[in-house]
């Protein structure tokens, strides 16, 4: 079998555009270049089926290599037969290339290997026949120095006779199917630590069974986590009985002497062998499963909170809300650059409000302030009460922001290599206002697991989760494009085709050239050729460059196909931007080309009519319930404005302007079946909800959006 095909088997896409994708992958470029500008050659297939393809590509390399290993090793122990060998290259499964892998393997010494050394192979033989001879009685023959009575013979060929029925492929398969359909998994309480403080989060697990097969992944992962930190003991179980007569009724085919021998490997084989094994399996695979969802839960709301809207180029004060050590206050411009930073303690113990409050006129005034941007950690809210008492001479906007992660990169390297001269504070101050002017630029600054908005992301594979977050935050910034001009180190190095030493190398080039005024520009920065140009060029922007097409996600090889189009409608190519009436007299088949089809003429069309605009929706001022300024301030029944601050598989989280965040169970979010959180609501949501439940020593609320 070849990749294609294996790769046909499990998607609905069609053999050429698989093909295309492949050939394209091997030619370096990238998946969002693929999914942007080669439309017409995979079939207009998106970034999501272009890396499924990629995956399943690798996972084939994978077991051809697996093959290819297993295949060595028996034909090295001079075990491999036509037979094996034809089974071996007709699997494309791994699990079952490792179920016939499983004689050969090496291995400890076991009780059948002891068995055979005493040279009772030949009874196991006639035992599984089931011949009919009386095998008491033939088990005398093989009485010996090792062996002294018949027990111990028959013992040792019902151990040779456990192990062939665990490598019995037939039997593997069955009791798989068996713990996928009907397994339960169990939690019971550790009583050594049922009482800790840390264990009553995990009370519900301490007495539970539910189906592997339709846990929850949240409850999965939580109930994992529990055993980990030694609160609970989880198994992983099946009818034992359904188990044994499935076994017996493959295996047993005659009733004399030997059925009694047989039944009780069986009962040994799948007590000592199979069923630790394969209920192994069984929680391993249901993990991976949790692990998928939650990962794809996290993935998801990493990409909303990256694409969260922007304010854009404007002058902000950002404020790091804090009491006893006051309130770090920092004043940026346009790009974000650090003109100011001061320190005010408007709460108590100092309670300098009015020092405070001249304090932050002055710079609103010195510094053309346009917005105020405010962490919602602790003080937060006091602090927004507290600015939004102050009268300023013109009308400013206020925003709170999430300060998730902002501790993370004020401690870091990046941090320091910008702000060597000034501490974290400063630091965390500086990115909260950055996050309002440009969430993408300023958050991919920061390692994905650290911004807060996943659900069990320690527990979950560590190595996919990496590979999704990295994937979700390179769609996530080449969606929007990015400012050659103004890019840190670490936007430019998620760019496709750049990568983390390319980008360090563009800002090296910038410091010392000067800004790049055109795309071709980028040819000149070292060790940055032609692929990565070819890669990178449309993804970046350049504001009043030479072409304005620059400016655009219009890639330079088009750029010949639009000027033919502007002279044939006898027009400059910067008159042809954005004229809509112009560009709607364009027929698209007349400009394709063997490079360019007719999809990616259509591209072309739509960024002319409206070039460089980003997808993301303008940043708007949001108002939380005055009157609620702590958990105390909550009662049944209220109906108040929030913010959505987290998703899960199982709700979100609402952000209600206080420490607490409320929950909406997904049963409560609208009325009528829902598979899927994101199919109601979105990261940034703004939404109104009712309380439900305030329990406040648990520090939990209850929210419903069905009212």
């Amino acid at each position: 079998m070849k990749s294609i095909a294996f790769i046909q088997q499990q998607l609905n896409i069609p053999e050429k555009s698989i093909h295309a994708t492949l050939k394209l992958l091997s030619e370096d470029c990238t998946i969002p270049f693929i999914a942007r500008y080669r439309k017409d050659q995979t079939g207009n297939l998106d970034e999501v089926a272009i890396e499924t393809i990629f995956k399943l590509n690798k996972q084939f390399g994978e077991i051809i290599k697996r093959k290819e290993s297993i295949l060595k090793s028996v034909k090295e122990q001079n075990a491999l037969n036509p037979e094996l060998q034809q089974k071996i290259e007709q699997s494309f499964d791994l699990q079952e290339l490792e179920d016939l892998y499983l004689p050969y393997k090496k291995r400890k010494k076991t009780k059948a290997d002891a068995a055979r050394e005493k040279g009772l192979e030949p009874l196991a033989k006639i035992i599984m026949s089931q011949r009919g001879e009386n095998v008491e009685v033939l088990a005398r023959k093989y009485l010996s120095q090792d062996v002294t009575d018949e027990a111990e013979a028959l013992q040792g060929a019902r151990d040779i006779i456990a192990e062939w029925i665990n490598e019995n492929l037939y039997i593997r398969k069955n009791l798989r199917r068996l713990f996928q359909r009907k397994a339960m998994i169990t939690s019971k309480a550790v009583k050594a630590k049922k009482e800790d403080e840390a264990a009553q989060k995990f009370s519900q697990y301490f007495e539970w069974q539910e189906a592997l097969n339709r846990i929850p992944s949240h409850r999965l992962l939580a109930m994992l986590r529990a055993e980990n930190e030694g609160f609970v003991k989880t198994s992983v179980d099946i009818d034992k009985e359904e188990a044994l007569e499935l076994m017996e009724n493959a295996l047993i085919k005659s009733n004399n002497s030997a059925t009694k021998h047989i039944k009780l490997a069986i009962a040994d084989s799948y007590k000592r062998l199979l069923e630790p094994a394969i209920s192994n399996e069984a929680l391993q695979e249901a993990k991976e499963k949790a692990d998928t969802k939650a990962i794809e839960v996290f993935s998801e709301n990493l990409q909303q909170l990256l694409l969260a809207s922007p304010l854009g180029e404007k002058r902000i004060l950002a404020i790091d809300p804090g009491f006893r050590t006051g309130c770090k206050v920092v004043c940026l411009d346009e790009k974000g650059d650090l003109l100011n930073n001061e320190t005010i303690y408007p709460h108590a113990p100092q309670n300098e409000t009015g020092m405070a409050m001249k304090k932050i006129r002055s710079m609103v005034n010195a510094y053309n302030i346009q917005a105020i941007s405010i962490g919602n950690g602790t003080a937060g809210r006091e602090t927004e009460f507290f600015i939004k008492k102050i009268a300023f001479d013109k009308p400013i906007q206020v925003f709170v922001v999430s300060e998730a992660g902002a501790s993370i990169y004020s401690a870091s390297k990046i941090a320091r290599d910008e702000f060597p001269n000034y501490d974290v504070t400063v630091r965390g101050a500086v990115s909260i206002g950055r996050r309002l002017a440009d969430p993408l630029a300023e958050l991919v600054k920061i390692d994905a697991k650290s911004i807060g908005v996943g659900q069990y992301q320690h527990d979950v594979d560590q190595t996919k989760l990496k590979e999704e977050l990295d994937n979700t935050v390179i769609r996530s910034v080449n969606s929007v494009g990015i400012n050659l001009n103004t890019a840190s180190k670490s936007l430019l190095s998620y760019v496709s085709g750049i990568g983390e030493k390319m980008a360090e190398n563009i800002v090296n080039y910038r410091t010392e050239h000067g800004a790049f005024t055109e795309r071709k520009e980028l040819k000149k920065v070292p060790r940055l050729g032609e692929k990565a140009y070819q890669q990178a060029a449309a993804f970046v922007r350049i504001k009043n460059a030479k072409n304005p097409l620059d400016n655009s996600a219009v890639h330079p090889e088009a750029y010949k196909t639009i000027e033919k189009m502007a002279k044939d409608l006898g027009l400059k190519t910067e008159e042809l931007i954005s004229n809509k009436e112009k560009i709607a007299l364009i027929d698209p088949e007349k400009y394709t080309t063997p490079e360019i089809g007719i999809l990616g003429i259509r591209d072309i069309l739509k960024e002319l009519e409206k070039p460089g605009l980003d997808p993301r929706k303008a940043a708007k001022v949001f108002e939380f319930d005055p009157n609620v300024k702590s958990i105390k301030n909550l009662n049944p029944g209220m109906v108040l404005p929030g913010i959505v601050n987290n998703i899960t598989a199982f709700g979100c989280f609402v952000d209600l302007g206080i420490k607490e965040s409320g929950l909406v169970h997904i049963s409560q979010l609208k009325e009528g079946y829902i598979s899927d959180v994101n199919e109601v609501v979105k990261l940034h949501q703004h939404v109104q909800v009712k309380v439900v439940e305030v329990d406040e020593a648990r520090k939990r609320i209850q929210l419903t959006m069905i009212f």
